[in-house]
């Protein structure tokens, strides 16, 4: 069968894993569900079979190095790694890797990095099934087989099968987030599914329909990437160029509004770890039904989400809470809640708390810093230099730099000039 280029996003700022996940480092680089951060777990979904070429990823340029560095301890060699200079939702960033790609036969596989599938076997069924629809000219999505009446996700609706792919069939439309009745109902029909956000087609058929129905963004990704330059391993594209592109989802640009849409449904133990509720219902429970990872101590507690990347918690007492402390936050909210957290941060950063966004470690391409104290005239930093790498010489005409190591010793100096 023909060879499938999986293109992973990696956009997001996973807000409502804050503190955890922050625009600086957000959730698809944690390992949040297991010892793997999620852009890792994405990765190897699709390197277990020889039906894939090698990952095309397309992130924010901020975390470029973290994301080569964790694919490179992966032994992943990705196929290329496109850097955008501005957000423009996935419509534009998916354009870009169709473009790169440059072979309009070429089966693309785009894939969310922040999600979770369990049972692969089952994925790779549905995957096969989209590709049998994407050969004869389909754009597929997937639609998550729904378990319960969820109001936090768009709906799709299965139509008649589709002739030539069994598994697949013509998708009749897309759906709004519903209120309870109308989950209720969508639940019941057996004919609606969750809108996973993942997508099969050949990257000429996306290009067609994406020029016939907004020329004008995709001529903007068409001249990022013939105007775009390899940096290092990186790929850049255009940056006057990529801007210049609507910011739209594939959803609103192209699928909702196009008549090769099809579906493929998925029942593979799929979750878009959308909020710390999500976690809860993964993870391993106790016999209060709580989660708790990291240090905790516990009386009384129930039905609880507690995590400490740091201190000490302790929960007395208390009922489906969700308990999440870092070294230099606290997110305490009711499970309920726990889609509502954006909130918090936009007010975190109306009040200039630079916590809304930014973590105590500062990843760079030759290591990593933290902030260890601060004060008038001063400021003490930690800093962990990988093997081999090294640090830029720089001149500083009114501060001195004093340096000690606790590892290898320090080859240079780097003293005030």
């Amino acid at each position: 069968m023909t060879k499938i280029y999986p293109v992973v996003l990696s956009g997001g700022a996973g807000t409502r894993l804050w503190p955890m996940s922050r625009a600086q480092y957000p959730k698809q680089l944690l390992p949040l569900v297991s010892s793997q951060s999620l852009i890792v777990e994405t990765v190897r979904r699709v390197m277990a079979s020889d039906r894939f070429a090698p990952p095309t990823i397309v992130c924010n340029e901020a975390h470029r190095f973290v994301i080569a560095e964790q694919l490179r301890a992966e032994g992943v060699a990705p196929r290329a790694i496109l850097l955008e200079p501005a957000a423009r939702n996935t419509a534009p960033a998916i354009a870009a890797a169709a473009y790169q790609i440059v072979d309009p036969n070429a089966l693309l596989l785009v894939l969310p990095s922040d999600h979770v599938v369990r049972d692969h076997a089952a994925f790779m069924t549905a995957v096969d099934a989209a590709a049998r629809a994407a050969e004869a000219g389909a754009l597929v999505t997937f639609g998550v087989t729904p378990d319960r009446p969820e109001t936090g996700y768009g709906y799709i609706r299965r139509g008649r099968p589709f002739d030539h792919a069994p598994g697949a069939f013509r998708l009749r439309g897309f759906v709004e987030k519903p209120n309870t009745r109308r989950a209720k109902r969508y639940l019941s029909s057996g004919d609606y599914y969750w809108n996973a956000g993942m997508f099969l087609f050949k990257a000429g058929a996306y290009l067609d329909e994406l020029r016939r129905l907004r020329p004008e963004m995709a001529e903007a990704c068409h001249r990022a990437v013939e105007r775009g330059r390899m940096d290092l391993d990186f790929f850049r594209l255009d940056a006057e160029a990529f801007t210049a592109a609507p910011s739209d989802s594939i959803d609103y640009a192209v699928m909702e509004h196009t008549a090769r849409a099809a579906m493929v449904p998925l029942d593979a133990g799929w979750s878009d770890v959308g909020a710390w509720s999500a976690l809860w219902e993964m993870g391993e429970k106790d016999g209060q039904g709580n989660v708790v990872l990291g240090p905790a101590t516990l009386d009384a507690a129930h039905g609880s989400y507690i995590r400490s990347e740091g201190p000490v918690i302790a929960a007395v007492g208390v009922e489906n809470l969700v308990i999440v402390a870092t070294e230099d936050a606290v997110l305490v909210a009711s499970k309920d809640q726990a889609q509502n957290i954006k909130g918090a941060v936009e007010a975190l950063r109306r009040q200039g708390r630079t916590e809304a966004d930014s973590s105590p470690v500062v990843y760079r391409p030759w290591g990593s810093y933290r902030t260890i104290d601060t004060g008038a005239g001063f400021l003490v930093k930690r800093l962990t230099v990988k093997p081999r790498a090294s640090l830029s010489l720089q001149r500083h005409a009114h501060r001195a730099e004093h340096w000690a190591s606790t590892g290898w010793p320090i080859r240079a100096t780097n003293p005030c000039i």
